[in-house]
């Protein structure tokens, strides 16, 4: 047993369980916003249900996010001694501007929002649901500003330390800014925001789809489903554009990282790969369709533009290939994918077909699975691409400075065996906790928004403005098919 390949094990177990949560949380943050902004504008009480159903959904993801992140935190002194001394510096100013900007302002409002909506205004209300939502964006912020300086350092200058008579390197930042702006962040944290709303698009989509195809909250399903569709088709198509900023991103401060990604071997005009199975002993991709020449012209807007390939680097300093490879693709075919999809749907609203198409309901229902597996595999990609660096070496101000490897960022103390207990351990945890969400979850949606909600005489009055106007249309819509004696998809006329 490898005390290096257990601590990434776990570590990559326990960030992903996490990972379930924050992004739903935040998708699910802006579609409240929106409903409770349609309850503030219409004073229709319907609204107010609507956003008190999705309120539940959030809050009980919520609170599994936050108690699942702690572990993480642990996992940095246990297993990371020599990583967390080394990032410490840098961590540290990141970690706390999270818990001054994003964790108070989340935490601070939060009650509101959960329990205040017969104690507050309706005014009031919606601050606090916009701050809730602002809260966990900011917090994204931070932990994926301290995540991208790993991959691009900046802003900081490395000075000798010594622990236990044991000399060693440590990170010490020199400039905040630079160290939050560095090369990548704005990009990633574009890309994970932008993932995050598809993911909460679709699971509102998810949830009002199988309510249509049930025949129950049927005004509250169309609502909730028109609201969801736009999000995801809109934030799809955005993740077509912040993905390809960032792969020109990776292509110039870590080609190796994107030459894992598209198996590119030897350096060279290079084609994009819609598939393949690399294989590194051959330096080819095996059994692949790929485009000639496609990926020089993303990258350098020229068919013929040679590439770096793994070639260019000392075979320590590569990473490996096929994990990168399939997860990065599996994400790009995943949005590929959502952006046919919600585009294409978005002209079915039109007369409320998309509510009569069954099999089209139906893919939404578990449309939701390939929206958690593209934010999962995007993370993967990322991760496994930077390796066999923790922090990747930099240039600050004409000076090389060393990064750290990742066999060397591990505790000295812990052994393989004391891993190996607790990922067996963890994994026992992470299933309970995992049937306790996916029970508590199924509870909530099986009992549905309160039945005023849902009811076709709860429709609000006319006004209210464009975005109202069209989510009604939509809605009503599917109404007046039934009016008219045509079946709902879930019921006989």
């Amino acid at each position: 047993m490898d005390v290096e390949v257990l601590s990434r094990l776990q570590f990559a177990g326990t960030v992903m369980f996490h990972y379930l949560f924050p992004p739903l949380t935040i998708g699910l943050g802006l579609v409240m916003v929106i409903i409770e902004g349609l309850w503030l504008r219409t004073r229709d009480e319907s609204w107010k249900h609507a956003a008190q159903f999705w309120t539940k959904i959030f809050a009980l993801n919520f609170a599994l996010g936050v108690s699942t992140g702690i572990v993480m935190e642990f996992e940095f002194g246990t297993n990371w001694a020599a990583y967390s001394r080394f990032v410490g510096d840098v961590f540290g100013s990141a970690l706390a501007a999270e818990g001054i900007f994003a964790f108070f302002l989340e935490s601070g409002f939060l009650a509101v929002l959960v329990f205040g909506w017969d104690r507050v205004g309706p005014r009031m209300h919606f601050f606090s649901t916009l701050m809730v939502f602002l809260g966990s964006c900011f917090s994204a912020v931070w932990i994926v500003v301290a995540n991208s300086w790993q991959q691009t350092p900046a802003g900081y200058h490395i000075v000798p330390t010594e622990v236990h008579g044991v000399p060693g390197l440590r990170a010490e930042v020199t400039d905040f800014w630079a160290m939050v702006f560095n090369p990548s962040s704005v990009d990633r944290l574009t890309h994970t925001l932008i993932g995050a709303m598809i993911l909460g698009g679709f699971f509102v989509c998810s949830v009002s789809a199988w309510y249509l195809l049930r025949g129950r909250h049927q005004l509250f399903a169309r609502r909730s489903f028109t609201i969801g569709l736009v999000v995801a088709a809109v934030f799809s198509v955005l993740a077509l554009v912040s993905g390809h900023d960032q792969a020109e991103q990776v292509s110039r401060t870590q080609p190796a990282k994107l030459a894992a990604f598209e198996g590119h071997f030897q350096t060279g005009p290079a084609p994009l790969y819609l598939f393949g199975w690399p294989d590194e002993e051959a330096r080819e991709v095996r059994h692949g369709l790929a485009l000639p020449g496609m990926l020089s012209f993303l990258v350098h807007w020229d068919f013929d533009a040679p590439v770096t390939g793994l070639n260019a680097f000392p075979p320590e300093d590569r990473p490996r290939v096929w994990v990168p490879f399939q997860a990065y693709h599996l994400m790009v075919g995943l949005g590929t994918l959502f952006i046919a999809l919600s585009v294409g749907t978005l002209p079915l609203l039109r007369h409320g077909r998309v509510f009569r198409t069954r099999w089209l309901l139906w893919v939404y229902v578990f449309m939701v699975l390939g929206a958690f597996a593209a934010n999962h595999s995007g993370w993967v990609a990322a991760e496994t691409g930077r390796q066999p660096w923790v922090v990747y070496p930099s240039v600050q101000e004409g000076v090389a400075m060393p990064g750290l490897r990742t066999s060397d960022g591990l505790s000295e103390a812990v052994t393989a065996e004391q891993v190996l207990a607790s990922i067996v351990m963890f994994s026992l945890i992470y299933l309970l906790l995992f049937a306790v969400w996916i029970y508590v979850l199924n509870n909530k949606i099986q009992h549905g928004p309160d039945e005023r909600a849902s009811e076709p005489g709860a429709a609000p009055p006319g006004g209210g403005g464009f975005l109202v106007a069209a989510v009604e249309r939509a809605a009503k819509a599917g109404s007046m098919t039934e009016a008219h004696g045509v079946a709902p998809a879930g019921g006989q006329p």
